[in-house]
C-alpha cells in the first residue's frame, strides 16, 4: 500500500495503528500549536533531539507539507485534542476544532527503523501481536524551552538478550528518528513501574531471555502538552501515525 492510498483509507474513517503500515515509506509524529507558541515548541525539540527530531514543519495554517501531499487534518486514522493541557477528546477528523493560526510539527517516528530490525533479525513484538507500541512517561525530565517542560516518554520492545547490540547498532543508524535506544533493562530505573500498564498503546509479553529495551518516542511533546498546560494543542492518537512521502532510506546515515 502506498503513504497516498493508506491516507485516503484514514480519510473514510479507518482507525488502527499504523506500526507495519506502507512498508519502507515513513511514518511522523504529529503536534499542532498556535502561532504564539511555536517558537517555544521548535526549541523544545531542538534541545531534546533524539525525543522530538524535526522532519518537517508546515507554515501557520498550512495543511500539509513537502514531506505529507495530503491533508492533516483529516489524513491520520485518530487524533488528540487538547485544552489548557486537558486531553478534551479524540477524533478522526480535526477539521472542526482545526485553527487558522496553528503550526504543525512533524517528528520522527520510530516505527521507521522497525523494518530495519526485522530484516536484521530482531524480533518487534507488538508487529507480531498485532497491536500498538507499548508508550511510558518517564521520571527522566526534558530540557524545558519557554513555555513547554515535562517528561521523556519512551516505546519498548523486547528483545531478545544476544540481540540487544544488534538492536542498538541497527536504530543508531536512524538519528533523525529517535536513533539509539536511551536505557536497555530494568524499567524502575528511568520510572516506569509496570511495563503491563503502558500509558499509551498496548502492553506486550517479555518473554523469558527478553530485555526490555528503551527509545525515546515523539509522544514526548504531547506529555509537554500535560505538563505544561498551553491553551490549546492537537497531536496525533499515540501510535497512529502520519504516513509520509519519504522513504526510511532518507533517514538512515552510513
Amino acid at each position: 500500500m502506498t503513504p497516498a492510498q493508506a491516507r485516503a483509507l484514514f480519510r473514510r474513517g479507518v482507525r488502527t495503528p499504523t506500526a507495519g503500515w506502507c512498508a519502507g515509506w515513513t511514518q511522523a509524529n504529529l503536534v499542532a500549536v498556535p502561532h504564539d507558541l511555536a517558537y517555544d515548541l521548535l526549541l523544545f525539540a531542538q534541545r531534546n533531539p533524539q525525543a522530538c527530531p524535526v522532519l518537517d514543519v508546515a507554515d501557520p495554517g498550512e495543511v500539509g507539507t513537502p514531506l505529507f501531499d495530503g491533508d492533516l487534518r483529516t489524513d491520520l486514522p485518530a487524533y488528540r485534542v487538547y485544552r489548557d493541557g486537558e486531553l478534551v477528546e479524540e477524533v478522526a477528523d480535526a477539521r472542526s476544532v482545526w485553527r487558522s493560526d496553528l503550526v504543525t510539527f512533524l517528528l520522527g517516528c520510530s516505527f521507521t527503523f522497525e523494518d530495519a530490525l526485522l530484516a536484521a533479525g530482531v524480533p518487534v513484538r507488538h508487529v507480531e501481536l498485532g497491536r500498538n507500541v507499548p508508550m511510558y512517561r518517564t521520571s527522566l525530565a526534558c530540557r524545558p524551552a519557554g513555555a513547554l517542560h515535562g517528561p521523556l516518554v519512551v516505546s519498548m520492545r523486547p528483545v531478545p538478550a544476544s540481540l540487544v547490540p544488534t538492536a542498538v547498532r541497527v536504530t543508531s543508524r536512524y538519528p533523525a528518528v529517535h536513533g539509539a535506544p536511551v536505557h536497555v533493562g530494568d524499567p524502575a530505573a528511568i520510572g516506569i513501574r509496570d511495563l503491563d500498564a503502558p500509558d499509551y498503546g498496548d502492553a506486550v509479553p517479555v518473554e523469558r531471555g527478553e530485555v526490555p529495551v528503551f527509545w525515546a518516542c515523539g509522544v514526548t511533546p504531547q506529555a509537554a502538552v500535560r505538563a505544561s498546560r498551553p491553551p490549546f494543542a492537537i497531536g496525533h492518537a499515540p501510535g497512529h501515525m502520519a504516513i509520509t512521502d519519504a522513504r526510511d532510506s532518507t533517514y538512515l546515515v552510513p
